[in-house]
């Protein structure tokens, strides 16, 4: 497979629906980095090693020495947004960097303007933006995006090119008629159906020109039916859902060793205090309820309640999200923990992390468009689910559990690696360090 993997060579375009905290942190990351102004500290992709063979071979190259990726300073940038703030002014707006720091890389931040978006306010109704496209169909819509990905591919020489949305949470809906197949789906963009939102129009572009999408919400996307199939049919790379980043990323670190010892847990109440766009957004009971399926199914997954009835089965899990204007893009998230060991005696954990919400996004964002782009390259076509690591919600296949635990996510994720680069897997077995046990048995 090593050798049918295609070269990395050229220029790669990440286009980014939605513009705001996560995307400008990344871009702007990147170009302090290709500047050496910083550190890609958080990359699996640029700052990660992986393991090669035995343990006694001592091979632990980095990753992106290992696989052929896209070079960070053979990237260019660019994406929609409702505002018409350059990427200078929407990371300035979204108070994540330092001015300093931005004010160093302004130039190269002020060239990226965001295209008109493909916005539906009954999607997203705290936002209000002008820089909206204008079409009587969402049909018309969806190849006006195609028509953007191709002018931007054309425009900066790129040879390749991948989104990843980093737009809004959308208002929750549930699959219906018009996701179930391509032809239904693009009767509805013709039609209108309000069952197509945004977020499913990017998508809808993008897979049509081969393009591989990554969604970073939570919204009902590139999982629905007609993209699954459409992914099929133009061998594109898809992958989902909602950036694994704050609070959800330390249950999935922590509900695991918590698994792994058989300690029981009788509760898990877990609220957010938070004041950018996302806060905004999430404050209309319709979006939060996106938010909420996607962070309440990580403990289910990880701790099996049905097979694990005595440890679990009667677990309570409240998720609360509150918009905190003050506190910017800087999440606080307090969790308590009621669990229970041996001869059923309580115990608590409890933990308050403040995190910055786009810090902890903005690599996840760089890695699945390299990833995403490497996947393309090697004919990896359809749900990429070895990229669950980075996903609150990652796509399987129709009727496969997800897999949760971030550690056998890693797992999965290296061995994939591994696999498309001719390496033998790693199974952690071991027994043949010692082969005088082996041969007793």
């Amino acid at each position: 497979m090593k050798e049918q993997i295609q070269s990395a060579d050229g220029k790669l375009g990440i286009l980014i629906p939605g513009l705001g905290a996560v995307a400008t942190t990344m871009i702007a990351g990147v170009i302090a980095v290709n500047k050496g102004l910083s550190q890609p500290i958080g990359s699996l992709t640029q700052m990660g090693s992986i393991r090669l063979g035995k343990r006694t071979e001592n091979r632990y190259p980095l990753i992106r020495e290992f696989v052929p990726l896209a070079d960070l300073d053979q990237i260019a940038f660019g994406g929609w947004d409702i505002y018409t703030d350059n990427v200078f002014e929407a990371a300035t707006h979204a108070k994540v960097l330092d001015a300093g720091l931005l004010h160093a890389i302004k130039p190269e931040l002020e060239a990226i303007v965001p295209m008109k978006a493909v916005f539906d306010k009954s999607y997203v109704k705290n936002l209000d933006g002008k820089n909206v496209k204008k079409a009587d169909t969402k049909y018309e819509l969806a190849q006006a995006v195609m028509e953007d990905i191709q002018n931007f591919k054309e425009a900066h020489d790129c040879n390749r090119v991948v989104i990843v949305w980093c737009g809004s949470t959308e208002k929750y809906i549930e699959e219906s008629a018009v996701h179930e197949s391509i032809e239904s789906f693009e009767e509805g963009l013709r039609n209108n159906d309000p069952a197509i939102s945004p977020s499913m129009i990017y998508a809808y572009a993008a897979l049509k020109l081969g393009v591989p999408f990554a969604n970073g919400a939570p919204n009902l996307t590139c999982d629905i039916p007609a993209m699954i199939q459409l992914a099929k049919e133009t061998e594109t790379p898809i992958g989902g859902k909602d950036f694994k980043t704050g609070q959800t990323l330390m249950k999935t670190i922590l509900a695991p060793g918590l698994s792994a010892r058989a300690l029981g847990i009788r509760g898990w109440f877990s609220t957010n205090i938070l004041g950018n766009r996302d806060g905004l957004v999430l404050d209309d009971p319709d979006n939060f309820k996106t938010k909420e399926v996607s962070k309440l199914s990580v403990l289910d997954d990880i701790l099996r309640p049905d097979i694990n009835p005595a440890l679990y089965g009667d677990l309570y899990h409240k998720v609360r999200i509150n918009y905190y204007p003050p506190h910017g893009d800087n999440k606080e998230s307090w969790d308590n923990i009621d669990i229970f060991g041996w001869l059923g005696y309580a115990m608590q954990i409890k933990i308050n992390f403040l995190c910055r919400d786009s810090i902890l996004a903005a690599p996840v964002v760089l890695d699945l468009a390299l990833f995403m782009d490497l996947a393309k390259r090697a004919n990896m076509t359809g749900i990429q689910e070895w990229l669950s690591f980075y996903f609150k919600s990652p796509q399987t296949a129709p009727g496969l559990r997800p897999e949760h635990d971030i550690f056998k996510q890693l797992i999965k994720l290296q061995n994939t690696l591994r696999h498309i680069m001719g390496e033998d897997l790693i199974t952690h077995l071991g027994l043949d360090y010692y082969q005088d046990l082996v041969e007793a048995l």
